[in-house]
Parts: C-alpha cells; sequence; structure tokens
C-alpha cells in the first residue's frame, strides 16, 4: 500500500488542489507572454523573481494563491524583479488566445484553439 504526505495524485486531479500555474507578463516591447506550467509534469518550472536587487522580489509568492496586482493605478510594475506581473492557478486546463478578427483576449475552459490557416498566434 501507498502512503501520501499531503495530496495524492487524485486530489490532484480531481481538482483538490491546483495543478495548473498561469503567469502573465509584457516586455519593453509590450509583447505579452503568457506561461502554463503543469506541476503533474514534474519538468517544467516558472521562475518568479528575475536576478536583480532583493529589495526589489516579490516575497509574497504561496502556491495556490492568486496575484493580480503586479501593476498599479498608474501602470508602473511595483515589484521590477518579479517576471508575472499577473499569475494565476486553476485546476483545470485554460486556453489563453488572441481573436485573430477582433483582438480581443479570449480564454477558453478545457478546449484548445488552433489559428485559422495563414494566421499565426500564441494560442496554447
Amino acid at each position: 500500500m501507498t502512503y501520501y504526505v499531503g495530496s495524492n495524485p487524485q486530489d490532484v486531479l480531481s481538482g483538490f488542489i491546483k495543478r495548473y500555474f498561469y503567469g502573465l507578463r509584457r516586455n519593453d516591447d509590450g509583447e505579452l507572454f503568457l506561461v502554463r506550467v503543469d506541476q503533474l509534469t514534474g519538468d517544467a518550472v516558472a521562475v518568479i523573481n528575475d536576478i536583480g536587487v532583493d529589495e526589489n522580489n516579490f516575497l509574497d509568492f504561496e502556491e495556490g494563491i492568486n496575484f493580480l496586482e503586479g501593476i498599479d493605478q498608474n501602470h508602473d510594475v511595483v515589484h521590477p524583479n518579479l517576471r508575472y506581473t499577473q499569475f494565476k492557478w486553476d485546476g483545470r486546463p485554460l486556453t489563453y488566445f488572441v481573436d485573430p478578427v477582433d483582438g480581443q483576449f479570449i480564454l477558453r475552459v478545457g478546449e484548445d484553439y488552433q489559428y485559422p490557416d495563414g494566421v499565426s498566434g500564441p494560442g496554447f
């Protein structure tokens, strides 16, 4: 018989804990980047703080806790070393993509998106 400390694999699969980490960031050119890390694969890594001065780090990272306040009301970055100004956890596979017709940022739950032929995009 196998014993587990904390959550067992069935708890993860049934959504008891947040399986997926989603991090959103924008670079200096205004491009959006989204990372999805599946904790069950065991080989994916999400860097939370980039290299820099310690006082610019985000120190309150906690697994399963969403963070959506990485940019203040003046659109300034609150924690300069924090790689993702917004991140969330979810037990479901989410697909984010930019609609090629109207440019809106779309979320699909549990289903993929394929861009039409001749149109490129960052969907996953």
